[in-house]
Parts: C-alpha cells; structure tokens; sequence
C-alpha cells in the first residue's frame, strides 16, 4: 500500500466482484498521491462507508447487486455527499455516458483496464483537483478541464490494426478456457503467426497471461488467456 499523507485523495473502492475489487484498490495504491479508504461490493455498503469515512474519490462500478451504480450517484448527491466519481464499466452506451457526466462522473474507465490506464485516469483527476484560485481566463480554464481528457491512445506496433485486435480480444474473451494462436487464427480468419502477434501483444500489455499446453506429440504450444484487467 501506499504511504497516506495528509493530503492523499481517498478512494472508495465500489465493485461487486471481490477479485475485480481488490484489483482496483492494489492499483490505487501503487498510484502516489492516493490512498484506499474501503472496498465495498454494493450501493447498501458504499452508503455506509461514505457514513462513517469521509472520500474524495469513488472508483465506481456501474452494475451493482443492488441497483445501478448511476443511481447510487443520484442518492448520494441528494443526501449531501460530494465525493468525485470515476465509473468502471463494460458498458459501452453513450447514453449512459452522457447521463453520469450530468450527474459528476469526472471519468469512465471501461474494463478490462490496465494498471497503466487508471494509473493515467487518477495522475489527470490529480492535476484537475489541485488547481485552484482564480483563472486568469480562458487559457487558464480550458487547461485545468483539459487535465481530465484522456491523452489519445497508444499507437499499437508496427502491422498491428485496431480493428484486428479487436477481433482477436473478443474471440480470447469468449474462450473461458483460452486459445492457442492456431485456434484464434481459425476464429478470426487471420494466420497462426499474425494471430500469435497479437496474442503476444495483449500479454505484454497485461491483458492476457500464456502457459506451455502439454500432452501432444512435439513441442507443446502455448495457450493464452484473458486475465480481465
């Protein structure tokens, strides 16, 4: 965990997977200037924290046992609290986005992240919460909301396309048991070596882990999975 000082952004952990949860809070604490004030699995339980702990930051996620988490943003509001919100969320409903803005989500994070993205996501929350006094105008404002905005994204390695690693995520994701790159070269139609290049790629980036399948003839072949984060 990271050392607290006084001036450390609290973080209420709220996530119904435990595993998902405790995830998330090993990685606000590994951000310097943060500190994990709870974990909580439920809208219910994030109200009694929020009680008895004060919290600058909730690390929201929107689909919740007992409610969806917009709605918790609403009930909390109208009860006084005024901690900031970062939503984690699959969902991918630009409604919805639309909606939390109007309600203070300061940021979405869409899962499966990495350390490095919410890592990114809380540095920026950082620079938008310590400004503070009068602008000097406009500039001055336009740079504190723009600390907020998410830089653009990584440029993916030479020959890699967004579209296909895309395509190789979903059919990784889908495979509760993993895949070897021949069976997702089948799935999406690419060759075992391109498809091995983007299995590769995710597993470098922190989003799937590979072991050695054993048990056939020759050298065994490694089989990749989705880690979930």
């Amino acid at each position: 965990m990271n050392r607290v000082t006084p001036s450390a952004i609290r973080v209420l952990v709220v996530e119904d997977d435990p595993v998902a949860a405790d995830a998330h809070a090993l990685y606000v604490s590994r951000v310097p200037g943060f500190t994990v004030s709870g974990t909580v699995h439920s809208g219910t339980d994030a109200r009694r924290h929020l009680e008895a702990h004060a919290v600058d930051l909730l690390l929201l996620d929107l689909y919740l046992p007992d409610g969806h988490g917009l709605q918790l943003v609403r009930t909390l509001r109208a009860a006084g609290h005024t901690a900031d919100i970062i939503a984690v969320t699959s969902a991918r409903d630009l409604a919805m986005v639309r909606e939390g803005v109007s309600l203070g989500v300061v940021q979405y994070v869409l899962k499966p992240f990495t350390f490095s993205t919410l890592r990114d996501r809380l540095t920026r929350y950082a620079e938008f919460r310590a400004a503070t006094g009068e602008a000097s105008g406009q500039d001055e404002v336009d740079r504190a909301i723009a600390a907020l905005r998410a830089p653009r994204p990584a440029a993916l390695p030479k020959g890699l396309t967004a579209a296909t690693l895309q395509a190789v995520t979903d059919v990784l994701r889908a495979a509760g048991s993993g895949l070897t790159a021949t069976e997702a070269a089948a799935d999406v139609g690419i060759s075992r070596i391109t498809a091995r290049r983007y299995l590769e790629h995710l597993v470098e980036s922190g989003r799937a882990a590979r072991a050695p399948q054993y048990g056939q003839v020759g050298r065994p072949e490694l089989r990749y999975r989705w880690s979930g984060h």
